[in-house]
């Protein structure tokens, strides 16, 4: 359904070194740079026939956050949440919501999850379905 996700960032190269970390634990190797002809630069990151962009927003202003807008990772284990959620902290997020792990998913089961905002303050979730 989705060709690729893509955030804006007022710093390429913290995001880079966010990026690097919190999608290198999915797998994901160093990502494409580009510069497009506005002279904004872009990193796309490919993994497994996805694609998640970071760029300096095209039309010259300041990158915002969407509310309420989250971006969610899925995970292999409850252990790879908090992971997840460790690693994003050590590379320059925070902590967003409750605190990482189990969560009652009501009709879609037991899930562990964890909310972060990375250094621009995009939303990302990562979750495992346990059930």
């Amino acid at each position: 359904m989705f060709s690729h996700i893509m955030v804006g960032t007022n710093n390429i190269e913290q995001s880079k070194k966010f990026y690097d970390a919190v999608l290198g634990m999915f797998g994901a190797r160093e990502p494409l740079r580009n510069k497009a002809s506005t002279g904004h630069h872009r990193l796309f990151y490919r993994h497994q026939g996805n694609t998640f962009c970071i760029s300096e927003p095209i039309n010259g202003e300041k990158a915002t956050p969407a509310n309420g807008a989250t971006i969610g990772f899925t995970c292999t284990s409850a252990e790879q949440v908090q992971q997840f959620h460790d690693t994003a902290i050590a590379h320059g997020g925070q902590t967003a919501e409750d605190p990482p792990g189990l969560r009652d998913g009501g009709t879609m089961g037991p899930m562990h999850l964890a909310y972060v905002r990375d250094p621009d303050g995009n939303k990302l979730c990562a979750i495992y379905r346990a059930g």
